[in-house]
């Protein structure tokens, strides 16, 4: 890995190869990368149409997680919730790399009823306390999203990139805080702990509200899971892809979605 004067992060968004100027779920750091002893960043998070600007609605922070360089986690706490953004405070006192990680999903029901069709969103625990996982004709899906954001203080590390095997997960060839304007930056994706091959990758630069053309850039991950881009300009980068498989839930065949989210800064050279 290559590290030069400064290194950089990453933050997460929503939903899978999202067409332009859909809702999109991002976080937020006002600082990607520092030095010291000890630092505080403060982070943005909202799901908005134009990226890193706040118009649509705040992102909830009580589901997001710390992982800090020594792979300890913890819970954001004092975070502002507001009409349109939501506002939280991170405090750095370990060398390394931390990663942000906004955990949410929900479960989707459908069924008929007097020969109506019904829906549902809600959680499992309550389709089963209300007799809907008891409906011979119900149809279940799944949907799970990691939005992620990456600060590093000092020099960059790799503990907090250590797969758990879980949904989508993002394996760094370039560290996320070692991007370059004009050079090419490399990353893997692991679905469930197996390489994540044929993912469609959406990237778009930020401030996309001041530009009449998105830039939208779509690559595809090889069969390692890997795929590169080149940030042809500095500056604020999101990420987005997603699955949609069927699995199984108490012998069931249900319909299961991934999503992940990531934004990157990319530096001048």
């Amino acid at each position: 890995m290559k590290l030069k004067q400064f290194i950089l992060a990453g933050v997460a968004g929503l939903v899978a190869a999202q067409p332009a100027l859909a809702h999109r779920m991002w976080m937020l750091p006002s600082t990607f990368t520092l030095s010291g002893d000890e630092q505080w960043i403060t982070v943005d998070g909202a799901i908005s149409n134009d990226l890193f600007f706040p118009n649509h609605v705040p992102l909830n922070y009580e589901n997001i997680t710390v992982s800090s360089p020594d792979g300890a986690e913890s819970a954001v706490e004092d975070g502002w919730v507001g009409k349109y953004r939501t506002t939280f405070d991170v405090k750095l006192d370990q060398q390394g790399t931390y990663k942000l990680t906004e955990n949410g999903g929900t479960w989707f029901a459908r069924w008929s009823e007097n020969g109506e069709p019904q829906r549902r969103r809600g959680s499992i625990e309550s389709f089963r306390e209300d007799g809907l996982l008891d409906k011979a004709d119900l149809n279940l899906s799944n949907s799970k999203r990691k939005v992620e954001t990456f600060v590093t203080l000092g020099a960059p590390s790799e503990t907090v990139f250590e797969p758990k095997n879980t949904g989508l997960e993002l394996q760094p060839i370039t560290h996320p805080n070692d991007v370059y304007e004009g050079e090419e930056a490399s990353f893997a994706f692991l679905l469930d702990g197996e390489p994540a091959s044929g993912l469609e990758i959406e990237i778009s630069k930020g401030n996309d509200r001041y530009r009449n053309d998105a830039g939208l850039i779509t690559v595809t991950t090889g069969e390692d899971g890997s795929f590169s881009f080149t940030p042809e300009e500095p500056g604020r980068y999101w990420l987005s892809t997603g699955t949609q498989a069927e699995g199984s839930f108490e012998g069931r065949t249900i319909s299961v979605r991934n999503s992940y989210v990531m934004t990157i800064e990319a530096l001048p050279f």
